[in-house]
């Protein structure tokens, strides 16, 4: 993250690599102590996980948080499901899309905003094979591009 008082914690690469992003939300996390803590120490593990709406409240499902080592009885289950907050409003227009256009909801990123733990999630569209094939040429050509373009700059 690039703002000032965001600290990135995880990122989502596999999200990026499966699905083309359409658009971007920011939830807060519903956390005990322990696991703010695990977080803290770098315990947090987005793969596999996906976002769904069940009974009005927007839910995190699969997100790994390890078990803080000084934990011990406060320590709560490492794929426990986790309440995210949202506007009403927001949550309602998510849960359309979803219904109306097939979309998806990923957590894109896990990060702190001050000291509050925020996660990115993504209304996504999936990609077929040929699309992650031609995203793939792609990101080749521009890093072979960026490389031909340094080597020209020395000389």
């Amino acid at each position: 993250m690039d703002q000032k008082g965001i600290k990135s914690i995880a990122k989502n690469s596999k999200a990026f690599h499966d699905y083309f992003v359409e658009e971007r939300y920011e939830a807060g996390v519903v956390l005990s102590g322990t696991e703010v803590k695990s977080i803290r120490q770098g315990g947090a593990n987005l793969k596999d996980s996906f976002c769904q709406v069940k009974g009005g409240e927007l839910w995190l499902y699969g997100v790994h948080i390890s078990p803080y080592e000084k934990g011990n009885i406060f320590n709560k289950d490492p794929r426990r499901d986790r309440k995210l907050l949202m506007h009403r409003r927001e949550i309602l227009r998510l849960q359309m899309a979803v219904q109306r256009d097939g979309l998806t909801m990923v957590p894109l990123a896990l990060y702190f905003k001050g000291p509050k733990v925020k996660v990115e999630v993504g209304l996504c569209k999936g990609k077929k094979l040929y699309d992650k094939r031609a995203s793939a040429a792609e990101r080749d050509a521009k890093r072979d591009m960026d490389r031909a373009m340094k080597s020209r700059e020395r000389y």
